[in-house]
């Protein structure tokens, strides 16, 4: 068993509330948020232009910088074990 921690290198955000998240080995994965969107501090995700505009990688992993000052702890972010355990897309580019 390796202890590989999966690091987001780049994400794409959609128009349908989902994000193609690319890690470091290789691997894409699509994200769907529209359940997150529905929760607590994630509602303000609803606006499809903040979605867009503030979708990013911070922290290692897929984050939305809401208020823009690439501050790491206040950024919304994903755990990335979570989004690497989401089914691949299109295999690896790797």
């Amino acid at each position: 068993m390796t202890d590989y921690f999966p690091t987001v290198v780049q994400v794409i955000p959609k128009e349908n509330y989902t994000v193609l998240v690319f890690f470091d080995d290789g691997k894409i994965t699509l994200y769907d948020a529209a359940d997150l969107i529905k929760k607590g501090i994630f509602t303000k995700l609803q606006d499809i232009s903040i979605f867009m505009d503030t979708c990013t990688v911070m922290n290692g992993t897929l984050a939305w910088d809401i208020d823009g000052r690439r501050n790491a702890s206040e950024c919304l972010d994903i755990d990335p074990f979570m989004l690497y355990e989401q089914p691949a897309v299109n295999g690896n580019i790797a």
